[in-house]
């Protein structure tokens, strides 16, 4: 079987979590190659209901390998908290199941401070920071200044090699905030606590993925976020700090010669946004808030609500194009169920100018939304499972999507239960 990456085509939050439980069940490994602990992907299975902000989203599956990649920042106290909720939820975790990257950076104590303590500097001009530590972390990982998790197993050297850069972080915390530093106590009580525990998940990743690979495994790369939150390629600098788009799997993965057949592209059916940055369609007033509460959209990680606004095409044909998307998924198709009318952005006014491109960062705080209307359906879809079942304006609406960004949508989520799907056929043309 084909190698798959799945990965966010908006601004994230667009349910790449329940995908990855659905589809896990057609291959032997997931591999999580960025992003940390600062977004969550909900799955609800057999298990009950469960946001996953580290563990790859495969987890519930028996049988399948889960995979932590180097290009993940390793958070190991919210990562062993996490782990023990799934464990009290009665999923199985064990080194055969889940295995952390030795080269994967650990996310430090301070990192968070950092975060938080920039975002107080930055005051009206934040940038909507989760406060996980993410910046922090990647910055010090491309500075070099950080502990790989295969450093665990070398006790003496981790003492010597954290004092270092405990002492260079500590006058960025002392000096450049006014804040306190860490000591060698506090920093060996977190080791103790955390990071001890997870030793046993440790091991040369990409030894493994290299033997799969050969033996012919198949693999499912799990991003987290979206494309327009890619470091490169996003609204900079309201973008997380890691490459979200499939291109990067590889690397991120610890597999740098895996080659990716299958990019499948999620989609919201509606346009969420969590912090800050431009975002052209946003909605506001009563009319966001009853798209909010019908959607339940809020956060998985922090509980704050999200931005909504109608589906905007130009946004998701832009992430189509980075993703590299062979194919779609469209989910929460069922919460636009209460609308008579259903909005979508097609174009962007600019200096006077309709374009269907997306424009330079900088010139999206100045752009308008172009807006069509759909006639709605105004009924319970959420047991469809044939494409058939659905009302004819509810396919027309993913016809108009499908033909708008020029990528198949073989998947629509009517639910967020893992059966709540209806899979079309990948030729296209289904009316």
């Amino acid at each position: 079987m084909s190698n798959c990456a799945i990965v966010g085509i908006n601004w994230g939050d667009e349910g790449k979590g329940r995908m990855v439980d659905l589809l896990t069940e057609k291959y032997d490994i997931v591999v999580r190659f960025q992003g940390g602990g600062n977004a969550g992907h909900t799955v609800i299975n057999q298990y009950g209901k469960h946001a996953l902000h580290l563990l790859p989203s495969g987890i519930f599956r028996d049988g399948v390998v889960n995979i932590l990649g180097n290009g993940v920042a390793l958070d190991p106290q919210n990562l062993w908290q996490e782990m023990q909720g799934l464990i009290e939820a009665g999923v199985p975790l064990t080194p055969e199941n889940l295995m952390i990257s030795d080269r994967a950076s650990l996310l430090l104590p301070w990192h968070r401070d950092l975060d938080e303590l920039e975002e107080a500097r930055l005051a009206d001009k934040k940038y909507g920071s989760t406060k996980q530590g993410i910046a922090p972390f990647y910055g010090d990982k491309n500075q070099k200044k950080t502990i790989l998790a295969g450093e665990l197993f070398y006790p003496q050297e981790l003492k010597v090699h954290l004092a270092d850069i405990m002492e260079w972080k500590n006058l960025t915390l002392t000096r450049v905030y006014g804040a306190c530093g860490y000591t060698a106590e506090m920093l060996q009580q977190w080791l103790d606590e955390y990071c001890e525990k997870l030793k046993p998940f440790v091991r040369d990743t990409g030894a493994f993925l290299r033997q799969a690979q050969a033996a012919g495994k198949s693999i499912l790369f799990e991003a987290q976020l979206g494309a327009l939150r890619d470091l490169d390629y996003g609204i900079h600098p309201y973008t997380t700090s890691s490459n979200t788009l499939a291109a990067y799997a590889p690397v991120g993965s610890g597999l740098p010669s895996a080659k990716i057949e299958e990019v499948v592209g999620v989609v919201k059916a509606y346009s969420t946004c969590v912090g800050e940055g431009p975002f052209v369609c946003e909605m506001s007033g009563p009319e966001a808030e009853e798209l909010r509460r019908a959607g339940d959209e809020y956060g998985a990680k922090t509980g704050r609500p999200r931005r909504v606004g109608p589906l905007d095409m130009v946004a998701t044909r832009y992430g189509v194009q980075l993703q590299g998307a062979t194919e779609l998924a469209l989910t929460k198709l069922d919460v636009l169920s209460y609308m008579k009318e259903i909005p979508v952005c097609t174009h962007y006014l600019l200096d006077g100018e309709e374009i269907s491109d997306f424009p330079f960062p900088t010139a999206l705080a100045e752009a308008k939304p172009q807006l069509a209307y759909l006639p709605g359906w105004q009924q319970d879809i959420s047991a469809a499972r044939t494409w058939q079942e659905l009302p004819q304006e509810a396919r027309d609406y993913v016809n108009f999507i499908e033909e708008a960004v020029g990528c198949l949508i073989t998947y629509v989520s009517v639910g967020p239960e893992r059966d709540s799907i209806i899979i079309r056929e990948k030729t296209g043309g289904q009316k």
